[in-house]
């Protein structure tokens, strides 16, 4: 815990230093060095690169760290092997090409993940399974960072969120998940924007390696266009049609999610218990609801990005509430519920009175770190998570996979 403790305390430190548009707008917010940059830009670059080589650094040193770790190794072996073999021993070359596009039902990872593992090994010439970590690593900071940047009001606040409340931590845990998270997080701007084509060229990039990033097609332009008294019927009867029709939707969702078909999971749980067990989700939407209903008309009211939000946080507040009976439910409402660390610090920026501001922020950051006290000391360490104890390549070695035991 004290490797992510020390991360933590560092990263939110320097984010303290980071200042936005310093003087007279001159800076854009790239990363990029320009002319007319400031001295405040120059920190701000440098501070940035610090921050995000830490994250990446810790999560790309991982060994063993995360739920499916082991798994994705697992996998990563199996897939290079069979390719391999058809390919290059016997000579069979669309049958291999198969091998790598489909594995099998045992392995229903994604075109663009298996294509990663092939050619990372092939030009490795081993298993170098903690290289694709690495690239995993790299890109889901990168767009998480990018899109909290560039999108975000406040961008000291989004990344404390980012951190106390998880996301990059489970980042180790889920990394194909996640990776499909920061591309969605990212990719709020092409909606906001009505950028269409590149929106989806994003969603159809991040689906190569983890197709529920699919269903924010459906989800994010329900929640950019604007809402009428029928749409609020029809998404009331959908919502309602979820008590009835729960079998079609598992269905559906069994495809965004295969790993959860023929498995005690994919058993619906009651009402109740699904609840309780998405308790902190729920919890969330209900305040953040709260709060946007309050300020409605002074911060949401007119502005195009703020009613997105406000929109992504009523469908995953519905979402959670009838679509309970979800064995995946929370990893899909998180393509809703990212949005939070955006439209949070959204809301306290449209807060005029500056004593009154920094008094809800300062509520706002001590709930979420309470938040981080819960999952540090009940879930990171949990066989769901598993990112204690943290262990790196420089010191330690990966225990043998089934592929190597022999059985």
């Amino acid at each position: 815990m004290i490797v992510y403790l020390t991360l933590t305390a560092a990263v939110l430190s320097l984010v303290l230093l980071i200042k936005k548009n310093t003087v007279n707008n001159a800076y854009d917010g790239s990363l990029f060095i320009h002319r007319g940059m400031t001295r405040q830009d120059a920190i701000n670059v440098f501070t940035l690169s610090l921050i995000f080589l830490g994250l990446f650094g810790v999560s790309a040193l991982r060994l063993n760290v995360g739920n499916d770790y082991g798994t994705y190794v697992e996998h990563m072996h199996v897939i290079f092997s069979n390719t391999y073999v058809k390919i290059c021993k016997e000579h069979r070359i669309f049958e291999g090409l198969w091998y790598l596009i489909d594995p099998g039902k045992d392995f229903p990872t994604e075109p663009g993940f298996n294509y990663l593992a092939y050619f990372v090994f092939r030009l490795s010439g081993f298993d170098n399974y903690v290289l694709i970590f690495a690239i995993f690593a790299f890109f889901t900071v990168l767009f998480f960072m990018k899109g909290m940047w560039r999108q975000s009001k406040w961008f000291a606040v989004s990344f404390a969120m980012f951190m106390f409340l998880g996301y990059y931590f489970q980042s180790m845990s889920t990394v194909r998940n996640y990776l499909a998270y920061a591309i969605a997080l990212y990719s709020i701007e092409y909606v906001i924007k009505k950028d269409w084509p590149r929106f989806i060229f994003a969603v159809a990039v991040g689906a190569l390696f983890h197709r529920s990033l699919l269903v924010i097609l459906v989800f994010y332009f329900i929640a950019s266009v604007e809402w009428k008294r029928w749409i609020y019927v029809v998404g009331g009867a959908f919502c309602v049609s979820c008590l009835f029709l729960n079998k079609v939707y598992m269905e559906i969702a069994l495809r965004l999610y295969p790993t959860y078909e023929g498995t005690e999971y994919e058993e619906s749980m009651s009402m109740i218990k699904a609840l309780w067990a998405q308790k902190y989700n729920v919890l969330l939407c209900m305040l953040v609801l709260a709060a946007s209903i309050y300020m409605y008309n002074s911060a949401i009211k007119g502005n195009r990005e703020n009613m997105f939000y406000f929109h992504c946080n009523i469908m995953a507040f519905a979402l959670y509430i009838f679509g309970s009976f979800l064995p995946m439910l929370s990893r899909i409402g998180y393509y809703l519920t990212i949005t939070h660390i955006l439209f949070v610090p959204a809301l306290l920026m449209s807060v005029k009175d500056e004593r009154r501001r920094k008094i809800i922020t300062a509520f706002v950051l001590v709930g979420c770190f309470m938040y981080f006290v819960i999952f540090m000391r009940s879930y990171a360490g949990a066989p769901g998570t598993r990112l204690f104890p943290y262990k790196t390549i420089l010191f330690d070695e990966m225990p043998p996979t089934l592929s190597e035991r022999g059985y």
